[in-house]
């Protein structure tokens, strides 16, 4: 596992570890990770198991490792301080994995454009004989990438690593009802906050189980998928703000 780590003489402040979405390694939040340590945050950034392109393993990675790893780094960054777990898109998979394992694993959960998971694959689709899903052309990917600069999809297209097609098609099925208790956090970014909770109101997989969160806050950060490029410091003043809520 890739991290990429600062620590800070400040007391109050959270440990914030930052969780990228798929394709996606540590480097992604690298401007949201300096805001965050600017305002004094402990700030861990995580490349998941599978991402990392120099791993010659990395295509037989699970959902289960990617939770093991998530569970080490929350470790490690609770020594300092109280842990906020910031998870954008897919990662929330095995976000939803840990807190199912241990629910008092962090103070709160923030899902970045996403939500927790239970009971579906992120794309079932994928033909079992696959082994990776590349990036997909940009034009497939719409209206996800407003606000993306050419140099911004550039690096992005660079730096992208084949996600591991077993973590892509496999479900998960959670068990503990105590994971519903953690606090949790939503900024919505390519679709508003009403259209997440009609989404959990009716019963959609991606994100059925908001509805079932007890203590649920909801931000709008109006922008397209990856807003951790086209509006970075917003996204860490809302990570900031939802870090200091009780």
């Amino acid at each position: 596992m890739d991290t990429d780590t600062q620590t800070t003489s400040t007391t109050t402040a959270a440990s914030i570890v930052l969780i990228p979405g798929h394709w996606l390694g540590a480097w992604a939040w690298d401007a949201v990770a300096a805001e965050l340590r600017a305002r004094g945050h402990r700030v861990t950034a995580v490349t998941l198991p599978g991402l990392d392109p120099d791993d010659p393993q990395r295509t037989s990675t699970t959902v289960s490792d990617q939770a093991e790893a998530l569970g080490a780094a929350v470790g490690a960054a609770a020594e300092s301080s109280r842990v906020v777990l910031v998870a954008h898109s897919g990662a929330a998979i095995p976000t939803s994995v840990l807190l199912d394992r241990d629910p008092t694993a962090v103070a709160r959960v923030i899902y970045v454009d996403s939500g927790p998971s239970d009971g579906s694959a992120f794309d079932d689709s994928i033909p079992p004989e696959a082994t990776e899903v590349p990036l997909p052309p940009f034009e497939h990917l719409a209206g996800s990438i407003a606000g993306l600069s050419d140099s911004d999809l550039q690096r992005f297209r660079e730096r992208s690593v084949p996600m591991p097609a077993s973590v892509m098609r496999e479900a998960v099925h959670l068990h503990n009802d105590a994971r519903r208790d953690v606090p949790a956090t939503i900024i919505a970014c390519s679709f508003p906050t009403q259209t997440v909770l009609k989404m959990a109101r009716d019963g959609n997989p991606m994100m059925a189980e908001v509805a079932t969160l007890r203590h649920l806050e909801l931000v709008d950060l109006p922008t397209g998928h990856w807003p951790m490029w086209s509006r970075s410091a917003d996204l860490a003043t809302a990570i900031a703000d939802a870090a200091a809520a009780g």
